[in-house]
């Protein structure tokens, strides 16, 4: 009777062992972030190429400054304002982290992200004008220096991608005519 007891809990471990290591599996991009709206994680989720999901981050970095622009222009608006800027700027830094490490991912398995990596070039100089902007203004913008000073890093990370992903993405194949 002892070893009939001892099978069925040896194979709970052996169980709860192996659905502890499943759990562990799941794979990070199916975690929501917590910087993205439930429509905005559906949107990643359900892109279909890196190239799709880097323009979304950049799209939604773009919607956080724009934010930021508008909070910034209407002060008088103070319940919960340093919660809200420090989110909104967090979130901006989370958007662009993620774009340019998908930029990195991209380059490495040499996948076609190039218009991806123009958007950015495109988008990001003026997030960083604008984030320097913010920081040499005195007052109210002191209150977020150290995420400004993250936001702005992040930036420089993200164009410091881009421009590698410049250099080391293989060029785009070219059509030859059959005549």
């Amino acid at each position: 009777m002892r070893a009939t007891l001892v099978r069925p809990t040896v194979l709970h471990c052996i169980c709860a062992i192996l659905l502890a290591a499943l759990a562990s599996s799941v794979p990070a991009r199916a975690q929501k972030k917590d910087y993205l709206t439930d429509a905005e994680a559906d949107k990643i989720r359900d892109a279909d190429t890196p190239s799709i999901r880097i323009k979304l981050f950049i799209g939604f970095a773009s919607g956080r400054i724009d934010k930021l622009k508008y909070e910034f222009a209407h002060p008088e608006d103070s319940v919960d304002r340093e919660a809200r800027m420090d989110n909104l700027i967090n979130s901006y830094t989370g958007c662009l982290d993620d774009a340019g490490d998908l930029i990195d991912l991209g380059v490495e398995k040499q996948e076609d992200i190039r218009e991806a990596v123009k958007q950015m070039h495109d988008q990001a100089p003026a997030f960083l004008a604008y984030l320097k902007e913010i920081e040499a203004k005195k007052g109210e913008a002191e209150n977020y220096k150290d995420n400004l000073d993250d936001a702005i890093e992040s930036t420089n990370d993200a164009l410091k991608s881009a421009d590698e992903a410049d250099k080391e993405l293989a060029p785009p194949p070219v059509r030859r005519d059959p005549n």
